[in-house]
């Protein structure tokens, strides 16, 4: 997947991330910039951010297309759902926001979505052809569901009603944090989500994400799945690199519909 050197920006609660991406490799072509996200996170602010991100490595990506992760749902490049960011962003057409500003391609995605695509390409479930479920463990559960290589977009798998509550708000890491957990104590919690989840999709691999997946030797041998489940490789820059394999991916694919 050879291309110029695209750029990948994540956009989170605290922090806005890019870099340019070398595809060949799967990892930054310079290193990564962060700038705090603006307290009044909307849409105008957010972009600001993101702008400043573009101009710092304008001369490094080249015209090549900018991918940009949201926590939250976006059809169509419209954003639907809001997760620590302002509510004001829920129906804002951001691809058209930002491609106006920026002048330059732009596709943005759910984080989560952007994070399975890197594992996919370049981490815990590359060369997997079957169906891939990945999570990220954190505030709240995202997920991606990638079948034979083909994401499908905007999972929110993290919602799932186990036992009359929504999975993740008893589930995620920062309820172990939240309730002071231990890992054999929160162990049956992930026990009773991935299990429901397996039953309902029967996944081929199930990858775990977030930043406890660093920590995944403490609790994934304390589950019982039939499901092979590893952590995520990528850490921190997985949504940043699918970020970028997706906006090249959509650039491509806008180009063969245009012959």
């Amino acid at each position: 997947m050879s291309t110029g050197r695209p750029l990948g920006i994540d956009v989170g609660g605290s922090g806005i991330k890019g870099a340019p991406v070398d595809l060949d490799a799967g990892r930054f072509a310079q290193e990564r910039f962060k700038i705090e996200t603006p307290e009044v996170s909307t849409p105008e602010a957010v972009c600001d951010v993101i702008a400043e991100i573009v101009d710092r490595f304008d001369d490094v990506h080249d015209g090549s297309p900018i991918g940009v992760t949201i926590p939250g749902v976006v059809q169509h490049g419209v954003v639907k759902t809001a997760a620590n960011i302002h509510r004001s962003w829920i129906d804002c057409e951001i691809e058209k926001l930002l491609e106006d500003r920026l002048q330059h391609d732009v596709v943005v995605v759910n984080d989560a979505d952007a994070a399975g695509v890197g594992e996919l390409y370049y981490g815990a479930a590359q060369g997997q052809d079957g169906l891939v479920i990945m999570t990220t463990l954190g505030t709240g559960i995202g997920t991606a569901v990638i079948n034979r290589g083909v994401l499908v977009p905007n999972s929110e798998l993290g919602h799932l009603e186990i036992d009359g509550v929504d999975a993740e708000t008893v589930t995620a890491s920062s309820a172990k944090t939240r309730e002071g957990l231990s890992y054999e104590e929160w162990a049956p919690r992930l026990q009773r989500y991935y299990r429901h989840l397996e039953d309902l999709m029967w996944p081929d691999l199930l990858v775990v994400g977030g930043g406890i997946s660093r920590k995944a030797d403490k609790f994934l041998p304390l589950l019982d799945l039939r499901t092979p489940i590893i952590p995520a490789v990528l850490e921190n820059s997985a949504g940043i690199i699918g970020a970028a394999v997706l906006a090249t991916r959509t650039q491509q694919e806008r180009g063969r519909h245009l012959d």
